[in-house]
């Protein structure tokens, strides 16, 4: 219990936010906050439980702390700002129930037991307290801190993940993140989940977030690993087939492309069939630029990866891959693309430009017409395989080019 008052005392904002609770209802650090406290002593998001009215004590400690109380109402919820090191989320401790498999559930007030019993795995089951004399006491009812020693993914109650489906999702990051392992009964009611209706029962953007949190994670290919071992992917849709090499080469090729890490990897998962998933990532609502730059690398990268394997002029490695999202070039060298045009075209090639333009022909005597575009383009080519230097050669090149002579 000392270890872990100290480490609450130690999280930036503590000193201002431990007065403010006196005379509050008894409020608590939950979820993953206590999970990583208990595992690393780091912590991430204060999420906190309110035995009482979350949102009238959140109104009350924004007075006390100068802050910004903003209240949510469908749940009883609300979040406090107050300054830039201390944003809180309070939650009146809460029972749910189910109306169906899937939805979004409904809530009641309850004890703070029955609040973590609500809970995905055991070890986001726990609370500190942080209030009076149970500051830094550990509630826990399901064993959470066992389970972290353990090593152990486990859910508490076997309709967990008929409840909700994302949560498969959820446990296979959270194996891949803290290199943790599902117990045996856990991993056999994801089996059943993924072989029933699962994630038909669950709207799309739910689904994207779980999976792209997922997908973002630097362990992303031992969890993908996971998801084929289950059928997960299938269950996400029956053509998406996970293949975790191809993701780790996708995600590995990042770095050098500047590809969003998590779209890499979902190109990579539906690159096998990305016109049969199209509507499937359409259901995702990733947003219009990402949804097209997934299905641009899942269709283009294996294009691109046999293409430049021809020994392409300068010019055309700039042609093939200009008009390429980041992620089209990741899966290109995840698929085997040799490095050494993709690089060149990142470094050197994408940033090359004319130093003259079209107004230099127009008043030089050249009309406007297509042969004036032409002219540039070619002109263009020409410096990048480098045959034309400077501003003086590139007007002259031009110039001609437009008037049909030869440079």
């Amino acid at each position: 219990m000392d270890e872990l008052r100290e480490r609450i005392q130690a999280i930036p904002g503590m000193e201002r936010l431990l007065p403010a609770l006196e005379g509050l209802p008894p409020a608590y650090l939950v979820g993953g906050a206590v999970r990583d406290l208990v595992l690393t002593g780091e912590h991430v998001d204060l999420d906190l439980a309110v035995e009482g009215d979350a949102r009238a004590v959140a109104r009350t400690l924004a007075q006390r702390l100068g802050g910004e109380a903003v209240e949510h109402e469908r749940f009883g919820t609300a979040t406090v700002l107050a300054g830039d090191e201390l944003t809180l989320d309070l939650a009146t401790t809460r029972r749910e129930s189910y109306p169906q498999p899937g939805a979004l559930p409904d809530v009641e007030p309850a004890g703070l037991d029955e609040d973590l019993g609500r809970r995905d795995f055991t070890i986001n089951a726990m609370a500190v307290g942080l209030s009076g004399g149970d500051l830094g006491v550990l509630h826990d009812p399901y064993a959470g801190r066992v389970d972290l020693e353990r090593g152990v993914i486990r859910v508490l109650h076997g309709q967990s993940f008929v409840d909700d489906p994302t949560r498969l999702l959820r446990a296979l990051r959270y194996e891949a993140r803290f290199g943790f392992r599902m117990d045996e009964q856990t991993e056999r009611l994801a089996r059943e989940a993924a072989a029933g209706e699962g994630f038909a029962t669950v709207s799309g953007p739910r689904v994207r977030d779980e999976l792209l949190d997922l997908l973002g994670e630097p362990g992303a290919p031992a969890a993908v690993e996971r998801m084929r071992e289950l059928g997960l992917d299938r269950a996400l849709h029956p053509s998406l087939e996970a293949d975790p090499q191809l993701v780790a080469g996708a995600l590995l090729a990042c770095a050098e492309t500047g590809a969003e890490p998590a779209l890499a990897a979902l190109a990579a998962l539906v690159s096998k069939a990305p016109d049969a998933l199209e509507d499937w990532l359409e259901e995702l609502h990733l947003g219009r630029r990402d949804t097209d730059a997934v299905l641009r690398a899942a269709r283009k990268g294996p294009q691109l990866a046999s293409t430049l394997e021809n020994g392409l002029a300068p010019s055309a490695v700039h042609a093939f891959l200009s008009c390429e999202p980041p992620e089209a070039l990741a899966l290109a060298l995840a698929r085997g693309a040799p490095g050494e045009p993709v690089l060149d075209y990142l470094a050197n090639l994408r940033g090359v430009r004319l130093e003259i333009t079209g107004d230099d022909l127009i008043e030089a005597g050249i009309p406007e017409s297509p042969e004036l575009g032409r002219a540039l383009e070619e002109t263009l080519r020409r410096k990048l395989d480098g045959e034309v230097s400077g501003r003086e050669a590139e007007l002259r090149v031009a110039l001609a080019l437009a008037r049909g002579e030869d440079p």
